[in-house]
């Protein structure tokens, strides 16, 4: 795919309803900082790290994934379209970008293979959406968590990435579910105490916060939830597209 059909395919879902007003709305709920940043996130010569579980896997090659910027590598979702428009508009600047999402992952299995799968990479950006598995694994008897779990395992992953990389730059995807498929009203009101954890975490360690869970709410009232994420967990290509967006407003200052 070449540069100017990678941007093409990228901002197609959004500029389709933009004239509904949803690219506006839903890029700026899901967009919070804290303290904001003063400029790019995303700087010359970054190593900038994905990862997560399977919405940030999206079928990325094992086998690829050791080479930066190529898209077997970095899957079909949206960290492989927040990529390809970072590489499209900052084709100078040196960036390696890594995907390291693994379908099935809770945040304890993030911390099994954190040495290999981030620290040894060294990111200096390092975006991490991660919780639905331990909601979802947990109602299918799977899983034993607790939302307690969750949040002390996940401040527990970034005090050892934070003692090891000092000075990286943490992004906090929020979990989100869309009222379809998979998801039904036995999710709630326990997944919203998912989200709340993650909101903390971020504030907490003063990260970019990415409220993709506000983006989808701002996006069904203008499509239904089955077109942003046909099982409710897993984006379709409208959704990864949407996040992407939401990604690169954040982190890149491109919207």
């Amino acid at each position: 795919m070449n540069q100017s059909s990678r941007r093409t395919f990228l901002k197609t879902s959004v500029t389709i309803l933009g004239a509904a007003g949803i690219a506006q709305t839903a890029m700026a709920a899901a967009t919070e900082s804290w303290p904001p940043p003063a400029r790019s996130l995303v700087r010359k010569g970054d190593v900038v790290l994905f990862q997560g579980d399977s919405i940030t896997d999206a079928g990325r090659s094992r086998e690829k994934a050791g080479t930066p910027n190529e898209q077997p590598g970095l899957g079909s979702g949206y960290a492989w379209l927040a990529a390809a428009e970072l590489l499209v508009d900052h084709p100078a600047d040196g960036l390696k970008v890594y995907n390291r999402g693994i379908s099935g992952n809770k945040v304890f299995q993030l911390a099994d293979r954190w040495q290999a799968d981030c620290l040894d990479l060294k990111p200096s950006v390092l975006s991490i959406l991660i919780g639905v598995n331990d909601i979802w694994h947990k109602l299918g008897g799977k899983y034993n968590g607790t939302v307690e779990i969750y949040e002390r395992d996940y401040r527990a992953l970034h005090e050892r990435t934070r003692k090891t990389l000092p000075k990286v730059k943490l992004v906090i995807c929020e979990p989100f579910v869309l009222r379809c498929g998979a998801v039904s009203d036995k999710w709630f009101p326990e997944f919203d105490a998912y989200r709340a954890a993650a909101r903390r975490i971020a504030r907490d360690w003063r990260a970019t916060f990415i409220a993709f869970q506000t983006m989808f709410d701002e996006a069904v009232k203008y499509a239904p939830p089955d077109h942003w994420a046909k099982d409710g967990v897993h984006p379709s290509s409208a959704g990864a597209s949407l996040m992407a967006h939401c990604w690169l407003r954040a982190c890149s200052g491109v919207s």
